[in-house]
Parts: structure tokens; C-alpha cells; sequence
């Protein structure tokens, strides 16, 4: 893994947690958008080069409404940035972690993802990222 590319904060309501990280951070997101196949709707603010990322369920089955009903609002994930991810879903399962996915697929802000199992990396959800081609 090459870099911390975001962090992943899931919440309710969208348009009231854009408002209050534009205050927190002194500046608007720079985008908002949906992936449907997640059920999410993301919103992006830049931070010296890390992003976070806000995340909002759009139907009740979606894995960030599942999280926000179990743990509530809060830090949903770390995703860093790889050059080459099915390579590092490879190398991650031959180093013994679960890949929630074993081929990459498509996310936000033009990525490819792949999610490692929270029970295999001390309770936290891992996502690798790597820009689409």
C-alpha cells in the first residue's frame, strides 16, 4: 500500500454532515456522487492530499446503512491507494487477511476498490483503491 487516500466517515444525512466538515475544514467538498451497485451517495473534501470521504446510505440494505444501524455514525474506513490492486488482493490474502472481494470493482471518485474483512486487520475495514484506467 502506497498512500493513505482517504478516509471513509459514514453519516445520515449528507447535505447536513457537507455543511458541517465545510466548516470544520474552511472549505466545500469538491464533489458528490452516487454509486448505486453500494447503495451510496459520497461526498469528497481534499485535506493536504488525503480525502475524505462522506458516505450516505440510499436504501436501507446498503452496507452503510447496516453500519450506521449497528454502530451509528463515525470512521467507516481507511482506504489506501495502490498501483496495482489485484496484485494487492493477492498479496493480501497470501499474507493470511480475508478479501471481502476478490476481484476489484468499480467505486467512487474514479476507483477501483476492494474491501479486507475488519476481523483480519484488528477491527478496522480496509479498502484498497487504485484509479481506473
Amino acid at each position: 500500500m502506497e498512500k493513505l487516500e482517504h478516509i471513509g466517515i459514514a453519516v445520515r444525512n449528507l447535505d447536513e454532515a457537507n455543511a458541517l466538515f465545510a466548516r470544520l475544514l474552511g472549505k466545500p467538498h469538491y464533489k458528490i456522487e452516487t454509486v448505486e451497485s453500494e447503495g451510496v451517495r459520497t461526498s469528497f473534501f481534499d485535506v493536504g492530499g488525503v480525502k475524505i470521504e462522506l458516505l450516505e446510505a440510499t436504501r436501507p440494505d446498503s452496507p452503510i446503512a447496516k453500519f450506521i444501524e449497528k454502530k451509528g455514525e463515525g470512521v467507516h474506513h481507511l482506504a489506501f491507494g495502490v498501483s496495482h490492486l489485484a496484485e494487492s488482493i493477492s498479496q493480501a490474502k497470501q499474507n493470511g487477511f480475508v478479501a471481502l472481494h476478490e476481484t476489484p470493482k468499480p467505486g467512487a471518485d474514479n476507483k477501483l476498490i476492494a474491501f479486507l474483512h475488519p476481523k483480519t486487520t484488528n477491527q478496522v475495514l480496509v479498502e484498497m483503491c487504485q484509479e481506473k484506467p
